[in-house]
């Protein structure tokens, strides 16, 4: 192993995997979970369905689909099962085990909330409130790669005020501005007593080398930061029976300001810590990484076939490449460091269809599919169990008065397995090890939401 192990090298370790974590519901870190009706349709009505005030989410031009004023909100919960199985670590000194297993599945809430109100014949103004990106996970302290990952927390909100010009009976065009906050936690253990020997020498070095994998310390990183970017939508109603939408949603760059922590509640690995600690090495203190969450474009089709059923498709392009590298920035003297990331643009494509039971029942269903952005195993890491994965919905919306909707919906999701390979010979590498093995991934999302009109 090397024989510099600094907090620079723990920090990129730490950051350079947590902040580009992958929610199993979706590819990358994205959230898509804005309204039950997208999700009870698998998205196909994201671009082109402008049911209610949620749409503007997906495409601001939604709002000028609806008349009058509305308020629109909604939860989903997101329960993601995720589990490394046969999985083997080691770093030069040890074995941290083999043919084990570990489960970092997690479950989460996320909320939103949409308003809009018509001014005039020509225009609308909405306001949403959603978040686009997250994810939470967290494993056991003590799993077989807890030097890669422990727990990860990244929690976004997008505050999307919106404007929607009616250029046409048939035609409106929106503009919507995006204030993104993002705050991160995450933590990894670390093996200090393989540091510790790195660094020592003579009998000192033996020992610690016998303590490998046994002797653990703990790091914690946190951050957060504002950024800002813009939405650009468009609806055409084509015919009285179709519809087409088209959406742009700008990228947003972050630096995420916080604070590293380490510690340890093993007496050779304090020894350790209080050792590199007085070589101004593993110290408390500030440090920034930076962040862009990517720019998409949604295209959709919205067809009324029969006077009670409709059939909806949507394709969606997230522009993941530009996420390519993390930079780390540290408050003292350690020089800046850059993660090499290598992630690849996406397609996800959905198609769907209601079915009016009643004039108070619409019954919904649908399918689709999404790419990963991760090319291979060596860039896949616990933090981003992520893999191709379909989608298969169900959910229902009932509308007791014409002004007032209640619509659940259920989503599940099954991914393809996903090898992770580790190379602990990587420089990024140097104070995790290796690890391999076998992801096995899926997850279910249930969304209730209410919209009332008045």
């Amino acid at each position: 192993m090397p024989t510099t192990f600094n907090k620079l090298t723990v920090a990129i370790a730490l950051a350079s995997t947590a902040l580009i974590a992958s929610q199993a519901a979706a590819s990358g870190f994205q959230v898509r979970e804005q309204s039950a009706k997208t999700l009870a349709n698998a998205l196909s009505n994201a671009a082109a369905g402008a049911e209610d005030a949620s749409f503007m989410a997906y495409n601001p031009a939604a709002i000028g689909n609806i008349d009058g004023n509305q308020v629109a909100g909604g939860v989903a919960y997101i329960e993601a099962d995720f589990e490394l199985q046969d999985a083997s670590a080691s770093n030069a000194l040890t074995s941290y085990g083999e043919n084990q297993s570990g489960q970092g599945g997690e479950t989460a809430v996320v909320p939103s909330f949409a308003a809009k109100t018509q001014l005039n014949d020509r225009f609308d103004l909405g306001l949403a409130i959603y978040a686009p990106y997250g994810l939470s996970t967290k494993y056991d302290q003590e799993w077989i790669g807890r030097y890669h990952a422990v727990e990860t927390e990244l929690t976004t909100i997008d505050f999307q005020p919106t404007l929607n010009y009616r250029a046409s009976e048939r035609l409106n065009l929106a503009v919507g501005l995006r204030a993104q906050y993002a705050d991160a936690t995450l933590s990894n253990s670390l093996d200090l007593a393989s540091i510790g020997a790195s660094q020592a020498s003579g009998a000192e070095a033996a020992f610690l080398a016998t303590q490998a994998g046994q002797a653990d310390g703990f790091a914690e990183v946190t951050g957060d930061d504002w950024g800002y970017g813009y939405t650009l939508g468009a609806l055409f109603q084509v015919t009285d029976r179709t519809r087409l939408g088209a959406s742009y949603r700008s990228e947003i760059d972050l630096t995420l300001e916080g604070d590293a922590r380490f510690s340890s509640d093993n007496p050779v690995g304090q020894d350790v810590l209080a050792d590199t600690q007085d070589a101004d090495t593993f110290t408390n203190g500030g440090g920034a990484a930076e962040l862009t969450t990517p720019a998409n474009l949604n295209l959709g089709v919205y067809h009324q076939l029969t006077d009670r059923l409709a059939l909806m498709a949507n394709a969606e392009w997230t522009e993941w490449s530009s996420f390519d590298e993390l930079t780390v920035e540290f408050e003292d003297s350690t020089p800046d460091s850059t993660t090499t990331e290598n992630w690849d643009d996406t397609w996800a494509f959905s198609v769907g269809a209601n079915y009016a039971l009643t004039p108070q029942w619409l019954l919904r269903a649908g399918l689709g599919l999404d790419e990963s952005p991760i090319p291979s195993a060596e860039y896949r890491t616990p933090r981003v169990p992520d893999n191709d994965r379909r989608w298969a919905t169900l959910g229902a919306t009932w509308m007791p008065t014409p002004e007032l909707g209640v619509t659940a919906g259920y989503m599940h999701v099954f991914a393809n397995d996903a090898d992770i390979d580790q190379d602990g010979n990587k420089e990024e590498n140097a104070t995790k090890g290796s690890l391999n093995g076998t992801y096995e991934i899926e997850a279910d999302v249930f969304a209730l939401s209410v919209d009332y009109r008045f």
